[in-house]
C-alpha cells in the first residue's frame, strides 16, 4: 500500500492547495453581488441572469487570455500582486471593444509547486480588478503540475463573460473614410511583448532607479498594471458620443489590431508624434537596436485603446476624456492596412 504522503512525494501538495484557497476566499467573496448564488469552492459558479431580462436582445460576449511571460518578470522581481489585475483588465478590454460590460470572470493559476501566499496574492489582484469593474470573480482553478512548469514560476489565464444589447454592439461596420482615430494611452507594455523585452533588458539591474525611465526601475516599468478602459468608454457612450469602432492594442501592435475592426475599402493612417510614447519602449528600442516597424508590431507603443469616431464629434469626445488624443484618420484603401505617417 502506498503511504498517505505518496501524492506529495510525487510533487503535488493537496494541503497547500487548500491553504491557497483559504487565503483568497475573502478577496473573492468581496466581488460577489446578489447575482452570485454559489459559494467559493463549489463545483460550478452560479450566476443569476435576471438582469438580462431588462435588455431587448442580450448577447453574451466571451474572451480568454493570459498575461504571457509577464509572469516571469513577476517571478524575477518577486512581486505577485499586480499580474492578476493585468489579466482581468486585459480580458475586460477585449470584450469592451464590442460594447460589452463584464458579468463574471474565471481564473486559472498553475505552477510546478504551490506557494499558497504567492497564489493568494495573484488571485487577490484578480479580485481587486474585478471589484473595480463590478464583475464577479465567480470561480477558477489552482493547479500544481510538477514537470510541466518551471519551479518558482507560474502560468496565469482568465476567461471573462460579458453582455451587450444587440443594438449596442460595436462592430466597426459604420466606419468610413475621414473618421478620426483617437487614442487612450497605455501605461506601458500592458501584457504583450515581454519575451522580447526580457531578452533585450536581461543584462541590466532591474531594481535600479533610472533617469531614462523617469526615476522608475526597469522592473517597475515592466510590471506597471495593464490599464482598463471600461469607465472611459462608458463615459463617452453615456454622453452620446458615437463610437464606430474600438481596437484594443495587444499582441501584434497597431499593425495587426486596428485592421481587425476596419471594413473593406478602408485603412488607417497613424500620425507620429501625436501622443507620448512611454520611455520603457524607447529604452527597449535603443538597447535592442530594433526598427520602428518591429516596435509597433510587437508593442502597443503607448496606444492602449483606439477609439474611432466621426470627425465632427472629436472635440466633444476629447472634452469628456481629457487624455484622449487624435492620432490618425481612417482613409480609403484597397487593403486593410495601417500606415505610420
Amino acid at each position: 500500500m502506498m503511504p498517505e504522503d505518496a501524492y506529495q512525494k510525487a510533487g503535488v501538495d493537496i494541503a497547500a492547495g487548500q491553504r491557497a484557497t483559504d487565503l483568497m476566499q475573502d478577496a473573492v467573496r468581496a466581488t460577489y453581488g446578489r447575482e452570485v448564488l454559489s459559494e467559493t469552492g463549489a463545483f460550478g459558479g452560479l450566476f443569476a441572469a435576471d438582469a438580462l431580462k431588462a435588455m431587448d436582445a442580450p448577447v453574451l460576449v466571451a474572451s480568454t487570455d493570459g498575461v504571457g511571460t509577464k509572469t516571469m518578470v513577476a517571478a524575477q522581481m518577486q512581486l505577485w500582486g499586480t499580474i492578476g489585475q493585468d489579466l482581468v483588465n486585459h480580458c475586460v478590454n477585449d470584450i469592451l471593444v464590442q460594447g460589452a460590460r463584464p458579468l463574471f470572470f474565471l481564473d486559472y493559476v498553475a505552477s510546478s509547486k504551490l506557494d499558497p501566499e504567492q497564489i493568494a496574492a495573484v488571485v487577490e489582484g484578480c479580485a481587486s480588478a474585478c471589484r473595480a469593474v463590478e464583475c464577479a470573480l465567480l470561480g477558477g482553478e489552482t493547479a500544481e503540475m510538477p514537470g510541466v512548469y518551471q519551479r518558482g514560476e507560474l502560468d496565469l489565464v482568465g476567461t471573462v463573460i460579458g453582455v451587450v444589447d444587440r443594438a449596442n454592439i460595436i462592430d466597426g461596420v459604420s466606419i468610413t473614410p475621414g473618421d478620426a482615430v483617437l487614442a487612450l494611452p497605455s501605461t506601458g507594455l500592458h501584457t504583450n511583448g515581454y519575451s522580447l523585452a526580457r531578452r533585450v533588458l536581461s543584462d541590466f539591474d532591474w531594481a535600479e532607479a533610472r533617469d531614462d525611465l523617469n526615476g522608475f526601475s526597469i522592473g517597475e516599468a515592466l510590471l506597471t498594471v495593464h490599464r482598463c478602459y471600461l469607465h472611459e468608454i462608458n463615459a463617452l457612450r453615456q454622453a452620446g458620443i458615437e463610437i464606430r469602432g474600438l481596437a484594443h492594442i495587444t499582441g501584434g501592435g497597431v499593425y495587426d489590431n486596428l485592421p481587425r475592426i476596419l471594413p473593406d475599402g478602408t485603412g488607417a493612417e497613424i500620425i507620429r508624434e501625436t501622443w507620448d510614447v512611454p520611455p520603457i519602449f524607447r529604452l527597449i528600442q535603443k538597447i535592442g537596436e530594433i526598427s520602428e516597424r518591429e516596435m509597433f508590431h510587437a508593442f502597443n507603443m503607448g496606444l492602449g485603446m483606439l477609439v474611432i469616431v466621426p470627425e465632427a464629434v472629436m472635440p466633444a469626445a476629447e472634452q469628456i476624456e481629457s487624455d484622449l488624443r487624435m492620432v490618425g484618420r481612417v482613409v480609403t484603401s484597397d487593403e486593410k492596412v495601417v500606415r505610420l505617417v
